[in-house]
């Protein structure tokens, strides 16, 4: 098998593979490190490639394949890894400059997980600084290009998993995601992505940017492969009081003519774009002549989501980044004269400008005075938006939508317009706020460029998700 076959795979095209002897788990990582080498310099996913750690986990797989012991599903499978989920003694910056020298003391649950499958981490993948962006232009190490137009953002903040999975650059990856993190750039990249269930997989390990929002999920070609890397990851860890057990999968086929799906109308209102619309919604006509009940649903609160999050979300990097002052974490500036000059110092010159910004909302919201009413009001706003949901789901059994009003702008289009960017998360962000699962997946193309469509289920229903999402692939 030449090595261009090597990396269009599926996972279990992998699994087979190897305890076949077709090719061996150190073939496969090598070939994916050539990928690597000769095409990250135009798209930049990666901004580390733990080259010898891989090599040493593949010859680890073949060690054990050599010796008859069981492998798993997920045995010498190359895997990208987002930048602030920490790998032991690699480096993790989270696309900061404040991080750039900082070496990670320990592993995150998530890949203490992968590891115990046999997975391979090939490197640690570029974003949006400290996760906050919808386009990887944050990133203080330069911005990461789309695959499918190089002239095109990969969507953010997990920009550099999806544009590393949709340039065959590495089999699947892991992102975050705080307001469609994850699922934004595999709509963007043309890649499937899911935002867990709050709580389905453990945030130990993670860097924290709004902890009751942050989620991490996987990210692959196809949504089998994707599920794969979600079954790994997930389940309840003592490290996070946050983590929730899950049920085993059932792999149970859903009649796809029992299945009422809600379209909400809300999300096919001003804003999107027609070509975008006209995708999702001819998706959802082959859904409907399969026999699926389509309904159109209310979730009314929609217009409040963004704003609501705006305000909870800056509330919380305020907290969370507190510890980046030049003492406790992170580069320490040099100009200094006293004590204030070494946190206004340090911020000022390591930080970004979008992360500045966010503190800087964040500690006005959570100030005295203004307490209540920003953060008590977003926090009654938010409890408003799970009720739609938890309305809506009393109705039907899955929510479909679209993951953004437009297809992956140009490079540089809205960075200097921060509400436009912002505007992105429209569909996207409402999920995190209910803290509910929703998949992206491809349907289709809008003037040539992927457009993704958005599966979303009441709480721990992946499952479900999942096998909706396999149906769909089927159809389209």
């Amino acid at each position: 098998m030449n090595k261009m076959d090597l990396k269009k795979l599926t996972i279990p095209e992998i699994n087979n593979g190897l305890k076949n002897k077709e090719f061996s788990a150190s073939e496969l990582a090598r070939t994916y490190l050539d990928k690597v080498k000769s095409d990250d310099d135009k798209i930049h996913a990666y901004l580390t490639v733990t080259e010898d750690l891989a090599m040493a986990q593949a010859k680890a797989v073949d060690d054990k394949i050599a010796a008859g012991e069981e492998t798993g599903i997920l045995a010498g499978v190359p895997i990208a890894i987002k930048d602030n989920i920490l790998i032991e003694d690699i480096k993790c910056t989270a696309g900061s400059k404040i991080l750039a020298n900082y070496i990670a003391p320990y592993d995150a649950t998530v890949i203490k997980k992968l590891q115990q499958t046999g997975s391979v981490l090939l490197g640690k993948t570029n974003l949006d600084e400290f996760a906050m962006g919808g386009s990887t232009e944050n990133s203080a190490y330069g911005a990461t290009h789309n695959p499918r137009d190089l002239e095109r953002v990969p969507g953010g903040s997990s920009g550099g998993s999806a544009a590393a999975v949709a340039a065959d650059m590495c089999v699947g990856a892991l992102g975050s995601d705080t307001g469609g993190s994850i699922r934004q750039p595999a709509s963007f990249c043309g890649v499937v992505g899911l935002k867990p269930t709050y709580g389905a997989v453990s945030r130990y390990g993670v860097m924290a940017m709004a902890s009751s929002l942050d989620q991490i999920g996987p990210m692959a070609k196809n949504v089998a492969d994707c599920r794969a890397l979600f079954d790994c990851i997930k389940g309840k860890d003592r490290y996070d009081a946050t983590s929730a057990e899950i049920l085993q999968a059932t792999n149970h086929k859903p009649q796809i003519a029992n299945l009422k799906i809600g379209i909400p109308k809300e999300y096919f209102s001003e804003g999107i774009d027609s070509d975008v619309e006209k995708t999702i919604k001819n998706t959802i006509s082959k859904l409907a002549a399969e026999g699926a009940k389509i309904t159109e649903i209310n979730l009314p609160h929609t217009p409040d989501a963004l704003a609501c999050y705006y305000v909870i979300v800056p509330s919380e990097v305020s907290s969370n980044l507190a510890r980046y002052d030049g003492i406790k974490y992170g580069a320490r500036a040099t100009d200094i004269k006293n004590l204030l000059d070494v946190y206004l110092n340090s911020r000022g010159q390591y930080l970004g400008k979008e992360v500045r910004r966010r503190i800087m909302l964040g500690t006005y919201a959570l100030s005295a005075g203004y307490y209540d009413a920003y953060y008590l009001k977003a926090q009654k706003v938010r409890a408003k938006i799970k009720e739609d949901f938890d309305e809506a789901f009393r109705q039907v059994d899955l929510i479909l939508g679209p993951v953004t009003p437009t297809t992956a702008f140009k490079i540089g289009e809205k960075a200097d317009d921060p509400v436009q960017m912002y505007l992105s998360d429209v569909y996207t962000v409402p999920i995190n706020l209910a803290g509910l699962p929703a998949l992206s997946m491809p349907c289709g193309l809008a003037s040539g460029l992927p457009v993704g469509l958005q599966i979303i289920g009441p709480h721990f229903s992946e499952d479900l998700i999942f096998e909706f999402g396999r149906h769909i692939e089927e159809i389209i």
